[in-house]
């Protein structure tokens, strides 16, 4: 299987672990932080492997079909042998946004 990884998900792991480390700058390494991006992104790859199809929980993923790990869900297509990584959120942000007033 040949996987394309949208640039939208690459910044939403990398931004969410940077505000990780600014939040937590005394106990939270950049050496760990380098480790869980990688984590992150060879998740990916496990997708449609040891990753699983699930139906999307959010609405904004409707039309895709989502894996997870214990901490990040991926949101993707399959055309072919193609798996396209189109959106990533991780496990604590996990929920619909309210509707706006």
């Amino acid at each position: 299987m040949k996987h394309i990884i949208r640039k939208r998900c690459l910044l939403k792991i990398m931004s969410f672990y940077r505000n990780v480390s600014k939040k937590y700058k005394h106990t939270y390494s950049e050496e760990l932080m380098h480790q869980n991006i990688d984590e992150a992104i060879d998740a990916m790859y496990q997708i449609e492997q040891t990753l699983l199809r699930r139906e999307p929980t959010l609405e904004r993923w409707k039309g895709y079909y989502m894996a997870n790990t214990d901490k990040w869900y991926f949101a993707y297509t399959i055309e072919g042998d193609t798996i396209t990584i189109v959106d990533a959120c991780h496990a604590q942000n996990m929920h619909n946004n309210p509707p706006a007033l």
